[in-house]
């Protein structure tokens, strides 16, 4: 009889930076979304900043969504979901920067979604909700950093 170990749930580690944060190392499986939007609600209450939550949670999601959607072909091995790494940092009181990067160089790109369209809709959501995004290549992939701020 063999027996099928269940996949844990990757550690959210704190960073050992100039600033508060948190990252974590998600496989790239649909599943790690939620794990990844649960991540970020745990670290704003942490933070105190409840009030900030379903804001970065949908970016979060769509960009964790986006990385497992168009990384996973990048992957090297084919039995290997490969992976993305989920960082939130808290510069002030008011600002949350987040980031995910995931081992893809496929340009990121906004497309106009159809009114009947299930897809096609994240990067815009992004830009609706943050103060300012950027993508960054690397030799490995892609950063796609996101800076969200509450009111002051």
């Amino acid at each position: 009889m063999t027996t099928t170990a269940l996949p844990t749930t990757p550690a959210l580690s704190p960073l050992m930076g100039s600033v508060p944060g948190y990252a974590q190392t998600l496989p790239l499986y649909p599943s790690s979304a939620s794990v990844a939007r649960l991540s970020a609600r745990t670290t704003l209450a942490c933070w105190g900043l409840e009030a900030m939550a379903d804001d970065v949670v949908s970016v979060v999601s769509e960009l964790v969504t986006n990385a497992v959607q168009h990384a996973r072909a990048a992957c090297l091995l084919p039995d290997e979901p490969g992976t993305c790494r989920l960082t939130l940092e808290r510069p002030d009181r008011h600002t949350v920067w987040l980031s995910v990067t995931d081992p893809s160089g496929r340009r990121v790109r906004r497309r106009e979604a159809a009114d009947d369209a299930e897809t096609g809709r994240g990067l815009a959501i992004v830009n609706a909700l943050a103060s300012r995004w950027l993508v960054q290549p690397s030799r490995n992939g892609k950063t796609v950093w996101v800076e969200l701020t509450c009111g002051r």
